[in-house]
């Protein structure tokens, strides 16, 4: 997983959480408060931007959220197809 968006959603997370040391891929996000309620707007703006398109809140499933494995999988799939 070296792709650039996924990059950037790695630094967004150490950025907000500094005593994190590592981020697994298979990391449960939100169990482990890596992303929390306060971050998770920004988060989707994050997401948006990287993606290149919006993010229908009625097409969201936290499930989608949980890990940087299910996270690629739904919004950069389409990026390596390109």
């Amino acid at each position: 997983m070296t792709t650039e968006p996924m990059q950037a959603v790695r630094e967004f997370i150490f950025g907000r959480n500094p005593r994190l040391d590592q981020l697994s891929d298979d990391l449960d996000l939100i169990d482990s408060r890596a992303i929390n309620s306060l971050a998770f707007v920004e988060f989707i703006f994050l997401l948006e931007e990287l993606a290149g398109e919006p993010i229908d809140p009625e097409d969201l499933d936290l499930d989608d959220f949980r890990t940087l494995t299910a996270l690629e999988a739904r919004f950069f799939k389409k990026e390596a197809a390109r």
